[in-house]
């Protein structure tokens, strides 16, 4: 472990410099006015398609990420800005720090060996992707999405073909066991898969591609001399026929908090204290409908499964 500098990570803190300027709307980080000079980390993955008619090479890809971004969590009509895939010292994440997710833990997918010779759990992503969309809300049933137009940082990857093919996305967030030693790390994948290929071939070849992704995990962490704790990881996936463009995503905008998504008479600290259920309740928010299997994209509560999306 190398030598860290004095320094001591305040969840706290940076949860309360992570309120930004509007009400109704999540903000990008750097963007003006905000508490201070923190941010949020979530979670996304996204996958969509569209037909190619009356639609040429640019514009289908462009409808094809763009119903990426308005399925599931509502992301709709930003301003994506690319950067690096970190959420360090000033960062929190959603679903893990605050609005904890239920059953977090749940549903474990297998144990990934570090160069050091331990090994460190690998859980399912759902509950912190469903945290996210908890917090965004739906195209048809918005929430604290961010603000449309606004100019949001993102860890993102995406991946957009003509079919027939299948277009995949996958995501890892992997925590350290001391918060003021480093950065926690997201790994971003996407990609597509022969369409002659079954569910169970696709399922089987990335389940190996988590494991080839948290080995990357394992790599980048002896690099820096990091000790990981736990890493939560997932994909999600989707057919696309002849005549039809495929497009997959993976990203993690890093946002600050509506001023409204801050229950009346707390701070953004206390929702440390909060499960996601509980501060649904705290303000009040009606229950969320359920999404289309095809946005599910197989992935579910406890685990990849066929049952949570569209085969073709």
């Amino acid at each position: 472990m190398k030598e860290k500098r004095n320094y001591k990570f305040d969840a706290a803190k940076v949860i309360n410099g992570a309120v930004g300027s509007e009400k109704d709307f999540c903000m990008g980080y750097l963007n003006p006015n905000t508490s201070g000079n923190g941010y949020i980390s979530t979670l996304k993955l996204s996958v969509g398609k569209v037909s190619v008619d009356n639609l040429d090479e640019v514009t289908e890809g462009i409808v094809s990420y763009d119903r990426c971004e308005s399925n599931d969590a509502y992301i709709g009509g930003i301003n994506m800005l690319t950067a690096s895939s970190f959420c360090g010292l000033n960062g929190a994440t959603w679903g893990k720090d605050l609005a904890v997710a239920e059953n977090l833990r749940g549903n474990l997918l297998f144990e990934q060996k570090l160069p050091s010779g331990k090994s460190i759990p690998v859980y399912n992503v759902f509950p912190l992707l469903d945290a996210t969309q908890r917090l965004f809300g739906t195209v048809d049933q918005q929430r604290f999405n961010p603000m449309p137009g606004a100019h949001v940082v993102c860890a993102n990857k995406d991946f957009t073909k003509k079919g027939p093919l299948w277009v995949w996305s996958a995501i890892a967030l992997t925590f350290l066991e001391d918060r003021s030693s480093g950065a926690n790390l997201f790994i971003e994948d996407a990609n597509s898969c022969p369409a002659d290929w079954s569910y169970d071939q696709v399922y089987n070849y990335l389940m190996d591609t988590l494991k080839k992704i948290t080995n990357s995990v394992a790599l980048c962490g002896e690099d820096q001399g990091l000790n990981y704790k736990e890493s939560f990881t997932g994909f999600k996936f989707l057919y696309v026929p002849e005549n039809h463009v495929g497009c997959a995503l993976t990203c993690a905008p890093y946002v600050t908090l509506a001023k409204n998504a801050i229950p009346a008479g707390k701070q953004a600290s206390d929702l440390m204290q909060m499960s996601i259920g509980e501060w649904e309740d705290a303000i009040d928010l009606p229950p969320q409908k359920d999404i289309p299997l095809h946005q599910k994209g197989f992935l579910g509560h406890d685990g990849i499964k066929k049952e949570y999306g569209v085969s073709k």
